[in-house]
């Protein structure tokens, strides 16, 4: 079976191409063959004959000054001062022939000094490639031996392996014996599978049947759910309204209560004689507090929930910060201050501050929630307090509820009670939106007058503060920020609706 996968090796063919290789390398790497190295040694003799020359050439072509000896015979024998003139004749005629054998005999000196230069680094060449090829020699000859070596190795472990292939090939026999078996078992098994599946196929039917009838049941259960979430919402309703009326109706109980025990009493001080006009007075200073629990049902009703009112107010405590008030020598005082959302913000971010309102059931709500409030009408309390003493007066949603002419008397208390820098802060709805304007404002019957922002703003500068400016409410990515009311361009009627429904005032002393 392995002979089917893998070609057979023909060891003798590989062993065979290995030994040509070796050959090939054996002749590249021979020394070179003397004959056909450069004979230096005749090269030399050449050159020395050459010089030789050149020496006799050049004694010849210098200027003759003496008469040659072969000359001084008959009839050449002439006197000195003719073979003087006789030389100069011949120097003068043959100087350029002589200017040019001397350039020449100066060239061939040149080129024989070259080539002894030539001779000596071929010689060096020469000396440096022998070396080089011994060296050779001598690597080709231990490579010779590794390979030998390799051969050997190569046709032990082929040896080796055609051992090792012909025991795969019987333990492959013995497996395809076995094999055999196990396909005849799985095509027992196969059988069993087929009956299987038959019976799984009726089971099937018989789930689909089931999941028909679940199908039905869960449109019916979706039925029951839906029947109760609307119970559970008209649940929830009649939870709400239970627990308002419930409210209002523990604390309207708690005003009778409170009432008739004060009648008891101012009757039992006066038996056996009737009422005096104190007496009368005391019953008429009660009654002012008749609506109290009313209020706070209308409030819990229409003004929000406390934790709305309580995040929406957030957005005052960075002018607390900037102003540095808030602390035991510049407290704040929040006149009207009801439930006492504002008064528990700020002593959760560690500010001092009290509140003032005549509501009872108010007060008791913050009393309960352990915030520091007294019961007092607001102006006869600024009355009462030395000049500079606060750090700001604040008020929301009770500047509507007062006549002008307290209003008025309202900012000049704050002003006198202030310490320079102090502020006034109020919150009231805001008359430019036009809901507000046209029926949401007199929705809370206590109201009296709406008050325009301009108006607001000019009523506190009159009075003595500086900065004053009325803001509104945007959201912008999710974050309330207060935009100057003198920003808002009203060149729409969708801005009198977009406005927001508060406003607020800003002002400070100076």
């Amino acid at each position: 079976m392995i002979e089917a996968n893998n070609p057979e090796i023909n060891v003798d063919e590989l062993i065979q191409k290995i030994c040509n290789e070796v050959a090939k390398r054996q002749v590249h790497s021979q020394p070179l063959d003397s004959n056909s190295n450069f004979d230096t040694s005749k090269m030399r003799l050449n050159i020395s004959y050459i010089e030789a020359l050149l020496k006799n050439a050049e004694s010849r072509s210098c200027i003759r000054t003496k008469w040659p000896d072969k000359l001084n015979r008959f009839p050449f024998n002439f006197n000195a001062k003719l073979q003087k003139l006789i030389l100069r004749a011949i120097n003068f005629l043959f100087k350029d022939q002589r200017d040019i054998n001397l350039n020449l005999i100066n060239s061939l000196k040149e080129s024989v000094a070259l080539n002894r230069q030539l001779i000596e680094q071929i010689t060096t060449l020469r000396v440096q490639m022998d070396e080089r090829l011994n060296t050779l020699d001598g690597s080709f000859k231990t490579i010779d031996i590794l390979v030998n070596s390799l051969l050997t190795s190569i046709q032990e472990i082929l040896d080796a392996i055609n051992i090792r292939v012909q025991g795969i090939d019987e333990h492959l026999g013995v497996v395809d014996t076995q094999m055999q078996g196990i396909n005849e078992h799985l095509g027992v098994v196969d059988t069993q599978m087929q009956g299987i599946n038959e019976h799984l196929g009726v089971v099937d039917t018989q789930m689909q049947g089931i999941n028909e009838h679940l199908g039905v049941v869960d449109t019916q259960m979706q039925g029951i759910n839906e029947r109760f979430i609307t119970t559970d919402t008209r649940i929830k309703t009649i939870d709400e309204l239970y627990i308002r009326n419930d409210s209002y109706l523990k604390n309207d109980l708690m005003q009778q209560k409170r009432l008739i025990t004060i009648f008891l009493e101012e009757a039992r001080k006066c038996l056996p004689e009737p009422f005096s006009q104190d007496h009368l007075q005391t019953f008429v200073n009660e009654n002012q507090h008749f609506l109290d629990a009313f209020y706070v049902a209308f409030e819990d009703k229409f003004r929000g929930s406390r934790e709305d009112i309580f995040n929406s107010l957030k957005v005052y405590l960075p002018l607390i910060k900037e102003a540095k008030i808030g602390t035991p020598e510049s407290p704040i005082v929040d006149v009207g201050c009801g439930r006492g959302e504002w008064l528990e913000l700020l002593r959760e971010s560690g500010y001092t501050a009290r509140g003032i309102d005549i509501n009872r059931v108010m007060l008791e709500q913050c009393r309960y929630r352990e915030l520091e409030v007294i019961e007092a009408d607001v102006i006869a309390y600024l009355r009462a307090l030395p000049d500079d003493t606060l750090g700001a007066v604040t008020g929301f949603h009770i500047i509507e509820h007062l006549p002008f002419e307290t209003l008025v008397q309202l900012f000049d208390e704050a002003v006198r009670v202030l310490k320079p820098g102090g502020l006034v802060l109020f919150e009231t709805p805001n008359t430019r939106n036009i809901l507000v304007g046209s029926g949401d404002f007199y929705r809370d019957p206590t109201h009296k007058n709406p008050i325009h922002p301009d108006t607001i703003s000019f009523l506190a500068e009159s009075r003595g503060l500086i900065n004053s400016k009325s803001y509104f409410f945007e959201e912008i990515d999710g974050i309330v920020h207060l935009v100057n009311s003198l920003e808002i361009k009203f060149d729409d009627l969708n801005e009198y609706v977009k406005v927001s429904r508060d406003m607020v005032l800003i002002a400070y002393k100076a």
